[in-house]
C-alpha cells in the first residue's frame, strides 16, 4: 500500500530552512512505496511595501533563533544589500512552476540558498527568474507563468490542501494512507528526532543486518 507524505513549507520560512538538513536525512531513506510532495504554505501575500521596523526586527530575531538552534548559516548582509518585503507568494509560485518539470525540490533549495546565504531577495521576480535559469528552465516561459492564472489556481489548490490538513505552522509533514490523512509532525525537529518519528511510523528502509 502506497503512502504519500506532504511537506507543508514556505520557501522563505526560516524554520523550514533550518529544518532542511533533518528532512534531507529522512528523504534519502524513505522505504519503497513512500513518496513525499511539497505543499506551499503561503507565509505572506504579495506586497510591494518594504518591511516596517517591527516586522524587520521580528524576522531578524527569527533568523538568529534558527541559526542558534539548528546551526544553519545566515548571511546578515541581506538586510543591507536588499530591500526586504514581507512577500513569499512569488517564491511559492516559483516552486509550483518548477514542479511541472519535476524540479520543485531543486527550486526550493535554490530559493533558500539565495535568500539565506547569498543575500538575494526571492520576493523579487528578477531573483526568481535567475534561479529558474540555473535550473535549466525556459526563463521567458517561467516569467510569464509567474503571473499566470493557472499558476495562481495551483497555488490556491496548495493552500486549500494545507487548510484541509490543518497544517497552519511551517514546517509540517502530513501523511496520507488508506484514504486517511493526518499531520505527522509540526515544527523543527533535529535529524535524530525526525528519524525516530519516521521510524515509528514505518516510513524508512530497514537497515541491512
Amino acid at each position: 500500500m502506497s503512502t504519500r507524505l506532504l511537506y507543508v513549507v514556505d520557501p522563505m520560512c526560516s524554520w523550514c530552512y533550518g529544518f532542511a538538513p533533518s528532512l534531507e536525512a529522512v528523504r534519502a531513506n524513505l522505504r519503497e512505496g513512500v513518496s513525499m510532495d511539497l505543499v506551499m504554505g503561503g507565509l505572506a501575500p504579495d506586497s510591494d511595501v518594504p518591511m516596517d521596523p517591527e516586522t524587520r526586527g521580528y524576522v531578524q530575531h527569527a533568523w538568529r533563533a534558527v541559526e542558534s538552534t539548528t546551526g544553519v548559516p545566515f548571511n546578515q548582509d541581506f538586510w543591507t544589500q536588499c530591500k526586504p518585503r514581507r512577500s513569499t507568494y512569488p517564491s511559492c509560485r516559483a516552486v509550483i512552476i518548477a514542479r511541472r518539470s519535476g524540479l520543485e525540490w531543486q527550486m526550493l533549495k535554490a530559493i533558500q540558498s539565495a535568500y539565506y546565504t547569498e543575500a538575494r531577495n526571492p520576493s523579487d521576480v528578477d531573483t526568481l527568474i535567475a534561479l529558474a535559469s540555473t535550473l535549466g528552465l525556459n526563463v521567458d516561459k517561467f516569467a510569464t507563468e509567474l503571473s499566470s492564472k493557472q499558476t495562481q489556481t495551483e497555488l490556491a489548490a496548495d493552500f486549500n490542501l494545507r487548510q484541509q490538513l490543518a497544517a497552519n505552522s511551517f514546517p509540517s509533514i502530513a501523511i496520507q494512507k488508506a484514504g486517511t490523512q493526518k499531520v505527522l509532525c509540526t515544527g523543527y525537529l533535529p535529524p535524530k528526532d525526525l528519524t525516530a518519528t519516521f521510524t515509528q511510523a514505518n516510513l524508512l528502509r530497514q537497515p541491512r543486518g
